[in-house]
């Protein structure tokens, strides 16, 4: 299984059947590798976890462009396909198993909304994302805070979780240290920072204290891939 990051909380999932993208942040995003578009990321299906446009600003473009599902809450789903988009509609606590393995939307302490500022879009319940598939278990945490419930992700055993860690709108270092502790992955990538001076954040300082903690922490460049 391959992983590609491209700034933010953006990144294609590579199984042996298909091409997931997390959260598509492309061109709105600052850290995005040049060539890096909704025209030339092809993907067969589009993993939202909720609704701020630094998450699915191009979910759409990417299901036009390349017939990709897009997977979301059931607001999400109902938004996009109401746009045209292709979609199935799940809700936290939900999973389904897809031709390519099975995809569960976990609970996030977040907000979710599109639009505004006056009249913002209600987009249902801000959510993270596992996937299981190839004999992994992938875990996004969308924008989640720190809650005890991270646990109950974790008990099962992941592979791989993805956690922010930029702080004020999302799990700053500290916390995520504590997430770590709940979640047990084998490995984490830190996400949702260096998007912009708000949410600056050392993604390398953040492995060395993970490393003290017996975490195994890789921060990525925009456009480094791992394979797992």
């Amino acid at each position: 299984m391959r992983l590609t990051y491209f700034g933010h909380s953006c990144f294609l999932l590579e199984t042996a059947t298909a091409r997931l993208v997390f959260d598509p942040n492309l061109t709105a995003n600052p850290n995005c590798p040049p060539g890096v578009t909704p025209a030339t990321l092809r993907c067969d299906y589009v993993l939202v976890s909720h609704g701020h446009e630094d998450h699915c600003c191009d979910a759409l473009a990417l299901a036009q462009t390349h017939g990709a599902t897009i997977v979301g809450n059931y607001e999400i789903s109902e938004y996009f396909l109401a746009q045209g988009a292709k979609t199935h509609g799940m809700n936290p606590g939900g999973a389904w198993q897809f031709p390519f393995g099975r995809v569960k939307l976990t609970l996030a302490r977040h907000s979710s909304s599109i639009g505004g500022p006056l009249a913002p879009i209600y987009l249902g319940e801000a959510c993270g994302v596992l996937v299981e598939a190839d004999g992994k278990r992938v875990y996004h945490a969308g924008d989640t805070a720190l809650f005890s419930d991270l646990q109950l992700v974790g008990r099962l055993g992941l592979d791989l979780a993805l956690v922010p860690i930029g702080d004020n709108f999302t799990m700053g270092p500290e916390d995520a240290l504590e997430a770590l502790d709940l979640l047990k992955p084998r490995l984490a990538v830190p996400m949702h920072y260096n998007t912009w001076p708000l949410i600056a954040q050392d993604g390398p300082a953040f492995a060395r204290a993970a490393s003290t903690r017996g975490h195994a922490v890789r921060a990525l460049v925009p456009g480094e891939s791992l394979e797992f």
